[in-house]
């Protein structure tokens, strides 16, 4: 007797799943486009529009990059790429990235929406780019965890290891700015603000970033496995 199923020992996914993986790679690959996507504009407009508002050409760049909406996009475009080639990609560090890529990415949407919103005038360019980063970026990526995962994956020990990363860049962001007098965003701007306020202000963007975290621990651990 023969076995239609292919050779032995081979696993065959069933139709259902070959199907859901198909959307999952989708999605995550339309979160990396749009978040990569925004992220190279930004860095064509800072290499292409001299030093700006900054002392030096460099300078604009590394602020480029200083920037948590910068970084933030950036994450979730590699993370989201990295889980377009494999929806299942699993493993301690890649957990706790995952996490920090939504939860940074979300925070990054919040923050724009209720505080920076309409602060700048924005070229054409600069507009579509501040469209993908601040908005599409965020929308898309948290749609796409709860649609297609990865889950289950953020435990106790993922949630506090994510809050490293923001803890690392708070750091960077104080004592550059103490040494170059530069700052990302009004609201953290020491020297405008002064100490007090400005870490009032950081405290409270922290607690809105453990917040989330534990509540994306508790809807992680209720919603159906995926992809």
């Amino acid at each position: 007797m023969t076995h239609a199923a292919g050779p032995v020992g081979r696993d065959v996914a069933p139709p259902g799943r070959r199907s859901g993986t198909g959307v999952a790679r989708s999605l995550h690959a339309l979160v990396a486009l749009v978040a990569l996507t925004g992220v190279a504009m930004e860095l064509v407009i800072a290499l292409t529009g001299g030093a700006g508002t900054a002392p030096s050409h460099a300078e604009r760049v590394v602020r480029l990059f200083s920037y948590f909406t910068i970084q933030s996009n950036l994450l979730v475009g590699v993370v989201s790429l990295l889980l377009a080639l494999d929806p299942r990609r699993d493993g301690r560090v890649f957990r706790v990235a995952r996490l920090d890529a939504l939860l940074c990415i979300a925070v990054t949407g919040i923050v724009y929406t209720t505080v920076l919103r309409g602060l700048q005038e924005l070229s054409a360019a600069g507009q579509v780019s501040n469209l993908l980063l601040h908005l599409l970026s965020p929308l898309l990526a948290v749609a796409a965890w709860g649609l297609v995962g990865p889950r289950p994956g953020v435990t106790s020990e993922t949630v506090w290891w994510s809050v490293a990363y923001p803890l690392a860049w708070i750091a960077y962001t104080f004592v550059r700015g103490a040494v170059v007098g530069w700052y990302p965003y009004p609201f953290l701007d020491v020297g405008r603000l002064g100490y007090g306020p400005a870490l009032v202000n950081t405290a409270v963007v922290a607690a809105v970033f453990l917040g989330l975290a534990w509540l994306v621990k508790v809807v992680d651990s209720r919603l159906r496995p995926a992809p």
